[in-house]
């Protein structure tokens, strides 16, 4: 008779691959849980568990990035754990999506963020466990315990390990970015620059310069999601215009809509790193992926064990 745990772990269909990670770090052999998604001819699917889950605590492991399938299999998969009685259903989220949508910014538009929670509340998640959130209080929408995970656990580890720190200089990639940015700077007791930019729309950027001084540094852009990765790439140039020998990148999460691959190759970036909580397919030189299946792994186990999980910050 096999073992049993006193939890299980599923996964959507996307981000299987990071689940099964994370089941191998896991201790005791854990295995990934048997589920079937079914589609159908029109696009609408179908979840059922293949195995009990009569008083277990589930984890359900489904970043949220588009399309909207992603979350809609991650709602189906809430309701189905709520009716099989569940004891209860912790949704591990690496990448939330709609995150950006955080806040009314100009008249009649949607708080996206607010609306994920509200639904993901609804349907019946007891616990949330994600990573970098877009802005630290979508954590208030919710109404139920959020663990909020930090990729810089992994990229510390990184950083100390490959790049010069004696010449090293952190950069926010926007204004936005300064409170992550300055985290790192903190930490490493290093200088830190912002770029400055101006936007006319959506994904495209009017105007960006410098604050402070990147002559003969090597610059690490420090960002949370890169999208077209029109900024990020921006700023690289601007960088390597101001004087900087090098321009190296980090960023959480690697949503990279088309061209943005393209854009990468083009720049004077000369490597990007991403963790893995979404799947990128593509064949870049400049792009390295970094796991973030321990951490989340780690996470797990504490709060199954009741235990704090404070001490996996190493900076926020």
């Amino acid at each position: 008779m096999s073992k049993h745990h006193p939890f299980l772990v599923f996964s959507g269909t996307n981000s299987r691959y990071l689940a099964e990670q994370i089941c191998l770090e896991l201790e005791d052999d854990c295995t990934l849980g048997q589920m079937n998604i079914q589609h159908y001819a029109d696009g609408e699917f179908s979840v059922s568990y293949e195995e009990s889950i009569r008083g277990r605590d589930v984890f359900l492991v489904q970043s949220t990035f588009p399309n909207a399938d992603n979350l809609m299999e991650l709602l189906l998969m809430v309701d189905a754990a709520k009716r099989a009685s569940a004891h209860s259903i912790i949704a591990v989220i690496p990448y939330f999506g709609w995150a950006r949508q955080d806040r009314k910014d100009k008249p009649r538009v949607s708080i996206g963020a607010k609306l994920i929670a509200d639904m993901m509340g609804a349907v019946g998640i007891n616990r949330l466990i994600t990573m970098d959130l877009h802005a630290d209080q979508i954590q208030a929408f919710f109404n139920v315990p959020v663990d909020h995970l930090y990729a810089s656990t992994v990229f510390i580890k990184h950083i100390q390990d490959t790049l010069p720190l004696d010449n090293l200089v952190i950069a926010a990639p926007d204004v936005g970015g300064t409170k992550r940015a300055s985290s790192y700077s903190k930490f490493f007791e290093i200088p830190m620059v912002i770029c400055h930019k101006s936007r006319i729309q959506a994904n495209e950027i009017h105007e960006m310069r410098i604050i402070g001084d990147v002559e003969g540094k090597d610059v690490l852009l420090i960002d949370d999601i890169v999208d077209t990765a029109g900024t990020i790439t921006r700023a690289a140039d601007l960088m390597l215009e101001g004087g900087a020998r090098s321009v190296s990148a980090i960023a959480s999460h690697a949503v990279m809509s088309d061209p943005a691959t393209d854009c990468i190759m083009k720049s004077g970036l000369k490597e990007i790193i991403f963790t893995d909580s979404i799947p990128y397919k593509k064949d870049c030189p400049k792009v390295r992926i970094i796991s973030v299946a321990e951490m989340f792994a780690e996470a797990i186990e504490r709060v199954c064990n009741d235990a704090s999980i404070s001490d996996l910050y190493v900076i926020k």
